[in-house]
């Protein structure tokens, strides 16, 4: 067997990781600006997942720039001896309500002021693009499978683009009910290659027990159960 067809066949994972909770107070859409950190909970909640990838063949721990990124990305690094290094295409979605209170049911798309911004839902007008999302996250797991090939790695991204780049891996529509994504706080995304190809996507929920109640209500599997993983041809 030739060294690229030993290539060609070798597994790897690429385990995309939601951060754990954050210390919000004003409970703002947060976005990408600095200083949000995670809350005690948040911390037990990195915890968790570390403790659940120890025994992993983890070999690569890359993370967003963002604080709470970085600080759930940071067990799991230490638990494998292993540096963190950063990719600044993990980083949450741009979006023009940052730093505003603005979410599903509190009545801001009943504000005249914020119409302009919602005028295409299938782009989506008020934030990055979901093509651009995918564009992104799509070079930054291709990007860990590369540092990690044969083995494990761990990204930690945000909830929007985890979601966004799963969706375009499994064929489904990028444009959404934000109340129905599979990924909770602390959850993990894991993407099987087979050499340079995504052979199946798998989803658990390591810390599913630490997250509050309300945020898990208006969650629904796409397909089967969290932990189950779903084939591709090969």
């Amino acid at each position: 067997m030739s060294d690229n067809a030993g290539r060609d066949e070798q597994l790897t994972v690429v385990h995309l990781v939601r951060h754990g909770e954050v210390h919000n107070p004003e409970g703002v859409l947060y976005g990408r600006r600095p200083g949000y950190h995670l809350s005690d909970l948040g911390r037990k909640m990195a915890d968790r997942v570390a403790e659940h990838l120890e025994r992993r063949d983890i070999t690569h721990v890359v993370a967003s720039p963002l604080e709470r990124a970085q600080e759930t990305a940071a067990p799991v690094a230490k638990a494998h001896g292993l540096d963190l290094a950063t990719d600044a295409r993990l980083i949450e979605a741009a979006n023009v309500f940052e730093g505003k209170t603005f979410g599903v049911g509190d009545g801001a798309l009943r504000k005249p002021d914020n119409w302009k911004h919602l005028t295409n839902p299938f782009k989506p007008s008020w934030g990055e693009p979901y093509v651009e999302q995918v564009v992104r996250m799509m070079g930054a797991l291709d990007a860990a499978k590369d540092a990690a090939r044969g083995h494990e790695a761990v990204c930690v991204s945000h909830q929007l683009p985890i979601w966004i780049v799963r969706s375009f891996v499994e064929r489904r529509r990028l444009w959404h009910d934000p109340r129905k994504r599979q990924c909770t706080l602390a959850s993990l995304t894991s993407f099987t290659y087979r050499g340079d190809t995504i052979v199946s996507v798998g989803y658990s929920e390591p810390a599913r027990d630490l997250v509050p109640a309300h945020l898990l209500a208006g969650a629904k599997p796409v397909k089967g159960k969290p932990g189950q993983s779903k084939a591709f041809g090969a």
